[in-house]
């Protein structure tokens, strides 16, 4: 077969369109972003999308797979919290066509507002969950996947870190499975989870789960590599990976089935070596359950929980039996880059704006909150996606004499995500205060991705372009102004009298990021 060198999202773009995957939906999100573009681009057989947020876009997969269709949801850790709401109910309803979806974790939080660990939501929602160790496992396992959740009629996490996402390594290619939609059937009693369905199905889940565990002791995903008696050490990511590269001659314990994990191969593992650890990111997933089994453990007393691992982290903690921070900081001649808005960014004629007039700022999840960092510092709040507008009302609501002296900050995208509600919130509430809604006119920190705004589709199509004005107005806000911050003297004329406004009024700050071209 052909051989191709691929990153890891590139390769679960492939594994999808070689299992026969119709349909695919996400919300760029770094590290995930890359897979439903290498989709788009690559492989038209499957109807790619981008969807206002996560949740949207596991809804619509879900629908595909009652459909009958096999199709793949992508997202960022803290995207799988947006979509948890449906996720935990789709686990009831399980699966007709394979349905897969692929969470990419953030250890080190490079790219996010935190390093969360998902391989909790596998346990929570009793989903299996996999994980590759390498782009080429990254493409097998996303075959796989699908298969899984037409066996157990549920859905399948396949889990990835940023290193796995990013990294580039030889994939073997297969050829296209056709794989035809199974029939729809209606069936109210698996696919309507009003309480009376949800109980019953409920049940289903936990008649399952010893099926998935004994498919997980069995499967080839969970591998002893023996060598060494004396030390045994279990692995699961890129943590394997490191652990192979510096420990050569221990025995390895491989975990790709990471839940339900597989008892009766950890066991015969463990009772097998004289010392036992467990080398993983972030929680003690792993290392928790083995102690559950009555095994004593080393692990997070030598490995961090926080960050990513590197192989000088593991060699320090397993060959030196030091904990990572006895290693020796890193020192470079060349001077710190901190991240910072583009020369000529319009964020940044905002936040000047912003600035001079000393307003607090609750800022949200975009480019722009690296107006936190000097030269604005003119953030001073951020949550999550489209949690701006809901602080805002509240720090108002307890602050009544700050009416007036703060504002809201959110992206045209971040907006479109999860900021629509709130803005129907502040207005229903009888709250004051006004939004700053940044159209760049592009979804612009994750790579420059189209989003209902721009007017065009993740396959290139021309659509209908959502008029942010026209969305304000019809949510009950009676002043909505659109202005270029470039002509900053307007723009903060402009927000001198909305600031002034006893009531909820929006500024559309539009101009189009620097970098489009």
């Amino acid at each position: 077969m052909p051989k191709k060198v691929m990153l890891g999202n590139e390769a679960i773009a492939r594994g999808a369109w070689e299992a026969g995957c119709r349909v695919a939906a996400a919300y760029p999100g770094t590290p995930s972003t890359e897979i439903l573009e290498a989709i788009a681009a690559d492989y038209r057989e499957i109807y790619a999308q981008w969807s206002p947020n996560e949740k949207v876009a596991l809804e619509v997969v879900a629908g595909a797979s009652v459909a009958g269709a096999r199709s793949m949801a992508a997202m960022k850790h803290v995207g799988l919290n947006v979509a948890a709401d449906p996720l935990f109910t789709f686990s009831y309803t399980g699966a007709n066509g394979g349905f897969v979806i692929i969470n990419a974790d953030d250890p080190g939080a490079w790219s996010s507002q935190n390093e969360q660990d998902n391989r909790h939501y596998a346990r929570a929602a009793k989903v299996p969950m996999i994980e590759p160790t390498s782009p080429a496992e990254a493409r097998e396992y996303t075959k796989l996947a699908f298969d899984i959740s037409e066996r157990f009629d549920r859905p399948v996490i396949v889990r990835i870190t940023t290193r796995i996402a990013h990294s580039q390594g030889v994939v073997e290619l297969g050829e296209r499975t056709e794989v035809e939609p199974r029939p729809f059937e209606r069936n109210p009693q698996k696919y309507v989870m009003i309480p009376a369905h949800a109980r019953p199905r409920h049940r289903f889940i936990e008649e399952q789960m010893p099926k998935l565990k004994e498919f997980s002791e069995n499967s080839p995903l969970n591998a002893i590599e023996w060598k060494s008696k004396k030390r045994g050490i279990i692995a699961n990511g890129v943590a394997y990976q490191y652990v192979k590269e510096v420990c050569p001659d221990d025995s390895v314990l491989k975990i790709g089935f990471i839940w339900p994990l597989p008892d009766r191969v950890i066991r015969e593992f463990a009772e097998g070596v004289e010392e036992l650890y467990v080398v993983e990111e972030l929680d003690p997933f792993i290392e928790d359950h083995v102690r559950a089994l009555g095994y004593s453990v080393t692990g997070k007393e030598l490995i961090p929980i926080l960050g990513e691992l590197t192989p000088e982290i593991v060699d320090m903690a397993l060959n030196k039996k030091r904990p990572a921070s006895d290693i020796p900081a890193y020192s470079s001649k060349i001077p710190g880059r901190p991240p910072a808005l583009c020369k000529g960014c319009p964020h940044g004629y905002v936040f000047e704006v912003l600035k001079k007039l000393d307003v607090v700022v609750n800022g949200d999840i975009g480019c722009y909150t690296l107006a936190v960092l000097p030269p604005y510092s003119a953030m001073h709040s951020q949550g999550c996606m489209g949690a701006s507008i809901g602080m805002h009302t509240g720090f108002e609501k307890a602050r009544p004499e700050m009416a007036g002296k703060s504002v809201a900050v959110i992206g045209d995208s971040t907006f479109i995500h999860s900021g629509i509600t709130p803005l129907i919130d502040q207005v229903y509430n009888r709250g004051t205060g006004t939004v700053l809604i940044l159209d760049n006119r592009v979804t612009a920190m994750t790579g420059h991705q189209d989003n209902p705004a721009t007017g065009v589709t993740l396959m290139g199509e021309e659509t209908h372009e959502l008029d942010l004005e026209m969305l304000c107005r019809a949510v009950g806000v009676r002043r909505v102004r659109k202005v270029d911050p470039k002509n900053m003297l307007e723009f903060e004329n402009v927000l001198r009298e909305e600031l002034e406004a006893r009531e909820p009024s929006v500024i559309i700050s539009s101009r189009k990021c620097i970098l489009t071209k």
